[in-house]
């Protein structure tokens, strides 16, 4: 689930005062949501002007994306990257591939952004080098196995960011009465939380996300 836990005034407010959202991903935004009954999924006008900020302040060479879903994510963060930098992105539901693939390319990212189709678990190991920013938007009940599939490939001083870590804002419900993707979620946010490895922030912008920095192998 993705939603917003701002008022929707606020939000609204918000955005006022965040840049504009570009004209191709604001058609990338409706064509998700004319297509796509998981519409929700995607990141959105407010979230992704985060990811795109985060990514020009870090200026990373290598970016990896585990879920990729119709590619609003992906372009914000490539448009941050170092200018011989590149992103790799891990998308499960192979449908997805043209939509995300037709916006990456009129973005004019298509030498920048390296699509992958398949299970994240099983691709993570084939990509080689280190990447000095991961965002993890994909099924939250392996949130902790890519967690620790990526670790070693973040450098000191990289990041780790997670999406959805509020969940809907079941993360403060009493475990019996969170769902199990909820309860996958927490033990996730605990796991980051007992890291001694990392310094973390978790921000409460529309679903939560979670910014690791890597402090030690």
């Amino acid at each position: 689930m993705t939603t917003s836990l701002l008022s929707q005034q606020i939000e609204q407010y918000t955005e006022t005062y965040t840049t504009a959202e570009s004209p191709l991903l604001a058609a990338l935004n409706r064509e998700t949501h004319l297509k796509r009954g998981d519409a929700v999924m995607l990141s959105g006008h407010l979230q992704g002007a985060v990811l795109q900020m985060i990514s020009h302040m870090v200026s990373p060479r290598h970016i990896l994306e585990i879920g990729t879903f119709t590619g609003y994510s992906a372009i914000c963060l490539a448009h941050g990257l170092a200018t011989d930098g590149h992103l790799h992105t891990i998308e499960i539901d192979e449908e997805l591939q043209d939509i995300a693939g037709k916006y990456i390319t009129e973005a004019g990212l298509r030498s920048k952004i390296t699509q992958h189709i398949g299970p994240a678990a099983d691709i993570i190991g084939t990509i080689s080098g280190q990447f000095d920013l991961v965002f993890i938007d994909a099924d939250k009940s392996n949130y902790e196995l890519y967690y620790d599939l990526v670790f070693n490939k973040v450098p000191v001083g990289g990041f780790i960011i997670a999406d959805n870590v509020l969940y809907d804002g079941e993360v403060v419900l009493p475990p019996e009465q969170q769902s199990k993707n909820c309860r996958a979620i927490c033990s996730f946010n605990e796991k980051v939380k007992a890291d001694t490895r990392v310094q973390r922030l978790l921000l409460p912008v529309r679903d939560g996300l979670m910014i690791v920095r890597k402090l030690a192998e």
